[in-house]
């Protein structure tokens, strides 16, 4: 269902009845009953009486067939915790609203697609609301009308604050190897939507002291600013990028630039063991600017040309075992155009990948198309096609189903031969039975074709097939197949912790190429059982995983049953 054409989701409560209500639709709507009609079909309810107004105030969908004006708009930023709720007056809140600094309204009236003096839009009172909750440091967002007179209505935005501040321990294992490390992470200090952070990281790879910061609404303006800093056991890292992004389907314009490189050892795997390691030093850099006529007709088209610089230098390590064989070097220049085609189409839903949060599914086709050129005259080590795309499309088999289907492909062609190709695919699939359970299957596949020296497709305890050690099968192919059967609970611990639980089957293997697990390289399959712990009133709200899996398909050295602790960004 396009979003349109469902009741708005800042409207929450039931609608008025009565003579007076129906009065009320009636001249909104401007055509007697047939209006009338129309506009109670389009009510979603949520109304705020004015002082001495007996009849509530319209919904924002009846605002908009009655071609209302916007007047004032009003931000309201809320704290932490609502204390004048008896369950979330408690002294612990009202401690962490007194040290925790407020959103400042201005960030997010930044954000805002409606202004006074347009037209009311349902469309962009819901893609304002997939907006600000994208933000990590807001929990809730609503909008409701607080006044109407002669055609103008004025909205109040009504927001409330996650705990930004992120201090703790961090400690996760899987594939049977564990990470950690300290960090220190505010993701809206001051209020102003800036994410600072420093810490410290281990795991299996390297240790790391960084340095990060963002800010997606910098200088005032929707643009986008973030550097990294990484110093590192094998190694250092340093990213930077200023966007002007497309940030809503009606953008007209996005411009940008970023820059990076990194020096680190990378590793080859044969059943989850490192067999060899080489230093890989990689600089990047781009400038891009893009154009487009914004929505039209449910439809987004954007263009986009720019500049891109790639170097890839690889080198044997002193002391280290280095492989048969490594990667060639090469450094690719040139310009680049391209094409991004959007369906204006979503869905919001509750208990899918999260417990108790609205999430937005992107069901309309989205593509992306990207053609460049490396050209010898600008210092390219070749002349080469350069190509990537991706397409993603849901669908509702049911009412209340839906599959997500995607995929992606990267490649080159030089001297007329495509080399260094890789294609993947993933689909999705949600079956609710009932409110608190949920049936979910998702596959995944890979190919790699003309691969450079030690390029291959892992699999593992760390990147889905849970019961095995990390980056146990490698090679060319790689397919993956999960189920699961999930359960959100009513359980909302001292109104701050979400708890799931989830059953899953994994299959999954990969083969092809050079460095294919010779122990066992057939298909594998592990079967769990897990909780899921959601901080739903945390920036740092992700899922933390505590699973239990068992291999089906075992050798004498893989453990007989793999505990995993992880964090992650859905159920």
């Amino acid at each position: 269902m396009h979003p349109i054409d469902r009741p708005p989701l800042c409207c929450r409560a039931r609608a008025g009845r009565g003579l007076g209500r129906l009065l009320l639709l009636a001249a909104l709507a401007g055509a007697g009953p047939a209006g009338a009609q129309d506009g109670a079909k389009a009510a979603t309810g949520a109304a705020a009486a004015t002082a001495g107004d007996a009849a509530p105030l319209p919904s924002f969908a009846e605002l908009e067939a009655a071609g209302a004006t916007i007047g004032q708009v009003r931000v309201v930023v809320g704290n932490i915790f609502d204390t004048s709720d008896p369950a979330e007056d408690h002294l612990l809140f009202r401690w962490a609203n007194r040290l925790h600094v407020t959103t400042r309204p201005g960030v997010i009236e930044r954000t805002l697609l409606f202004k006074p003096g347009q037209r009311v839009s349902v469309r962009l009172i819901e893609e304002t609301e997939r907006l600000l909750l994208a933000d990590e440091y807001l929990y809730e967002v609503k909008f409701r009308p607080t006044a109407y007179r002669d055609g103008v209505v004025d909205i109040e935005v009504l927001t409330r604050d996650t705990w930004s501040l992120d201090l703790g321990i961090k400690a996760s294992r899987s594939g049977g190897s564990n990470t950690g490390g300290l960090q220190i992470r505010e993701y809206n200090l001051l209020g102003t939507g800036m994410a600072v952070s420093v810490g410290r990281t281990s795991d299996v790879d390297r240790t790391s002291n960084e340095f990060q910061f963002a800010n997606r609404r910098a200088f005032g303006t929707l643009a986008s600013v973030g550097y990294s800093h990484s110093a590192n056991s094998d190694g250092s890292s340093d990213a930077f990028a200023l966007v002007r992004p497309f940030f809503a389907l009606d953008a007209r314009w996005a411009a940008g630039a970023a820059a990076s490189r990194y020096s680190r050892l990378d590793a080859v795997y044969n059943a989850g063991e490192v067999v060899s390691q080489y230093r890989h030093r990689q600089a990047l850099a781009e400038v891009f600017g893009g154009w487009s006529a914004g929505l039209v007709d449910g439809w987004v088209r954007r263009y986009s040309v720019g500049l891109r610089s790639e170097n890839d230098r690889y080198t044997v390590e002193p002391g280290l075992t280095a492989p048969a064989q490594l990667p060639t070097d090469q450094t690719r220049v040139g310009p680049f155009v391209r094409y991004q085609l959007l369906e204006d189409r979503f869905e919001r839903e509750v208990n899918r990948n999260l417990i108790g949060r609205p999430e937005f599914f992107a069901l309309g086709l989205s593509s992306t198309l990207q053609l460049g050129v490396a050209s010898r005259a600008l210092g390219s080590s070749l002349d080469a096609l350069l190509y990537s795309g991706s397409i993603s499309r849901g669908f509702v088999p049911a009412p209340g189903q839906t599959l997500i289907a995607s995929g992606q492909i990267t490649g080159q062609i030089a001297h007329g031969q495509v080399g260094r190709q890789q294609l993947g695919g993933q689909m999705q699939y949600y079956r609710p039975q009932g409110h608190r359970w949920l049936f979910y299957a998702a596959a995944s596949a890979g190919v790699l074709t003309h691969p450079d020296a030690n390029e291959t497709l892992l699999l593992g305890g760390d990147n889905g097939l849970r019961g095995y050690p990390l980056r146990y099968q490698s090679g060319t192919r790689r397919a993956l197949f999960t189920l699961e059967e999930r359960y959100y609970t009513d359980l909302y611990l001292w109104r701050l912790f979400r708890i799931g639980a989830a059953a899953f089957v994994d299959t999954g293997r990969a083969w092809g190429g050079d460095n294919t697990n010779t122990a066992n390289p057939g298909w594998l399959s592990d079967l769990g059982f897990g909780l899921r712990i959601i901080s739903s009133r945390s920036a740092f709200g992700s899922v933390l995983h505590l699973d239990v899996a068992v291999p089906l398909n075992t050798t004498p050295d893989i453990q007989r049953v793999q505990f995993l602790v992880t964090n992650k960004t859905s159920f």
